[in-house]
């Protein structure tokens, strides 16, 4: 998947412009981007301050090490039960 050339934070700051009051072509005019980009942008990240993005982000990367955790004792468990079934 291709990346951004805007970072999250850069991405923010885009749409509060828009909620200033400049009018979205003006603003995809001066950033580059279209307007299709500007709108998935709004969906995704609409009321979003800084410090929220970065509180998602850490909460994502959590759940992912917790994802792990759980994926690894659920093997640790099936091999477990394999070793006990054999041994009756």
């Amino acid at each position: 998947m291709k990346r951004s050339k805007f970072s999250e934070t850069q991405i923010i700051k885009i749409l509060k412009l828009q909620e200033s009051g400049q009018s979205v072509t003006d603003i995809c005019r001066e950033h580059g981007i279209s307007q299709g980009t500007f709108y998935v942008w709004k969906s995704k990240y609409s009321g979003m301050e800084s410090s929220q993005l970065k509180q998602m982000k850490d909460m994502e990367r959590e759940l992912a090490q917790y994802k792990k955790i759980v994926a690894e004792l659920t093997l640790q468990n099936t091999v477990l039960k394999d070793v006990i079934e054999k041994k009756l």
